[in-house]
């Protein structure tokens, strides 16, 4: 067959399956083919040249995905954080993140590919816009640019470049792994902690199960293990075409068992959060499973609590304390609700464009009540007692609408709606297929996780990497086309421009 003719022949098969004006989401280049002196495709071996180390081919295949997965392991690392600081800088995870984002934008200026559509474009592009008026408009400029930076990179640019590193399912799949190896690192390390007494301070015992976040960032490892709860269950309740079957089981009983350093992790907004995903999760799988595993984790639930005594009486006044809104709720509760309250007092007086990334801190005391101590009480875990300050709202939502104002806010929180639909359109369709459901449980699953949780807390510490992963892969169901073709239509186009075409 000649050049020509392996032309023709990949352009109309390309043809075949990518209707005009979609976008199509490249793959890695295909090794060449062998050809003859004279330009045709020869069946024998080229002439034996020097040696070359290439990477073998399983790595190779999955080396756009490569930065991702880093991204997510690298978040085991412990981060060192200075107590009473406001943060714990830059970590090996954001540095991976940053990798990540670097190779995708090389990747597109070098290929020169299109691979998002206009849709796509606008959603991952309007919150960029939101969050960028706010820093121009900022009190502080450099305040406001440091935290421009921050939020783009996780509610823009990590998302982004997923959307554009995941270029199949089985892409997704390995990042989807990787988020429940971390959670299960995670609540090992949490589960010791409590049995041997080393965790964080709560009530006076260094009990509460915090992994290798430190008693600086309590919610770190809640919010890992709650991300590997999600993925296991998404995979358990629809494990993907071909899968062993051992895949179901050990899945659903991963899910079961992380839910027990959730619970030693003493997080009521993780437990809720948790819950609210867990629960989309089984609607969108179907009724009847979602009736059968729910009466399971709740038996598992009743026997891990009830029988072994799980937290015991803590974990009952945790979760007492829930409902709590009046009377005389705990010191968090109304440090919280005191928070809430200047957070809508700072909008009110910037409503548009708000007082700019970073500035709830500064404006703080001037809009809250005297019932807030402007710190929390931190210890254990390695760590002497400190005061740590309370420089956030515990509300992703009223952080963006004081910080940001009413224009980033709307954009940001109108960005995850906009996944939402677009996910759970994208999985019906997989569902009625048969292809795909459990990518698409998994990623709407992470996205309402994110948004329940932001009820309840913001970004920040050296968790938030993996908040940008989740949005990152609900953003790749929702938008990319690999998600909905499984990669089939890329990997024709790229065979075909394999072959010779420009």
């Amino acid at each position: 067959m000649t050049t020509a003719t392996t032309v023709d022949a990949a352009t109309a098969a390309t043809a075949a399956d990518v209707r005009p004006g979609t976008a199509v989401q490249p793959t890695e280049p295909t090794a060449p083919t062998a050809r003859t002196t004279s330009g045709t495709t020869s069946g024998k071996a080229p002439a034996p040249g020097p040696r070359r180390t290439r990477l073998p081919a399983a790595v190779a295949s999955h080396r756009p995905v490569l930065p991702a997965l880093a991204t997510v392991l690298l978040v085991c690392v412990p981060a060192h954080r200075a107590p009473g600081g406001g943060g714990a800088g830059a970590t090996l995870a954001d540095a991976a993140s940053g990798v990540l984002v670097v190779c995708c934008a090389v990747w597109a200026l070098r290929t020169r590919a299109r691979p998002l559509d206009t849709t796509a474009a606008a959603v991952l592009a309007a919150p960029a816009a939101g969050l960028a008026l706010a820093a121009v408009t900022a009190q502080d400029p450099a305040a406001g640019l440091t935290g421009f930076v921050r939020l783009l990179q996780v509610f823009v640019l990590v998302p982004a470049a997923l959307v554009l590193a995941l270029r199949s399912r089985r892409h997704a799949r390995l990042v989807a792994a990787s988020l429940v190896a971390v959670a299960v690192v995670q609540g090992a390390v949490g589960v010791h902690q409590y049995l041997t007494g080393t965790g964080a301070s709560y009530r006076g015992e260094d009990v509460r199960a915090v992994g290798t976040f430190g008693p600086l960032d309590v919610m770190g490892m809640a919010s890992a293990v709650s991300c590997g709860v999600v993925v296991a269950l998404a995979a358990g309740l629809a494990p993907p075409a071909g899968a062993p079957r051992w895949l179901r089981p050990a899945a659903l009983g991963t899910a079961a068992a992380l839910l027990v350093p959730l619970v030693l992790s003493f997080s009521r907004g993780a437990w809720i959060s948790t819950a609210a995903a867990c629960t989309a999760v089984l609607l969108l799988a179907g009724l009847r499973t979602a009736l059968r595993t729910l009466a399971a984790l709740l038996a598992a639930g009743v026997v891990l609590v009830g029988g072994f005594g799980v937290g015991g009486d803590l974990v009952a006044e945790r979760a007492a304390s829930i409902t709590e809104v009046a009377g005389e709720p705990d010191r968090s509760v109304t440090d919280r609700y005191t928070m809430w309250a200047a957070a809508v007092g700072i909008w009110r007086e910037n409503p548009l464009t708000g007082v700019g990334p970073k500035g709830f801190a500064e404006h703080r005391d001037s809009h809250a009540s005297l019932a807030l101590s402007s710190a929390s009480d931190t210890a254990g875990a390695g760590q002497d007692f400190h005061r740590q300050p309370l420089l956030s709202p515990h509300n992703m939502y009223l952080l963006l609408l004081a910080e940001q104002g009413l224009a980033g806010a709307t954009a940001v929180a109108g960005g995850w709606a906009a996944l939402l639909v677009l996910g759970v359109r994208r999985l019906r369709r997989a569902r009625t297929a048969g292809r795909g459901t459990d990518c698409g449980l998994a990623a709407t699953g992470l996205l309402v996780l994110v948004c329940v949780d932001f009820l309840y807390a913001d970004i920040g510490g050296p968790s938030t990497v993996l908040t940008a992963v989740a949005l990152g892969l609900a953003a790749w169901w929702a938008l990319a086309p690999a998600a909905a073709a499984g990669g089939a239509a890329a990997g024709r186009a790229q065979g075909a421009k394999g072959a010779g075409v420009r």
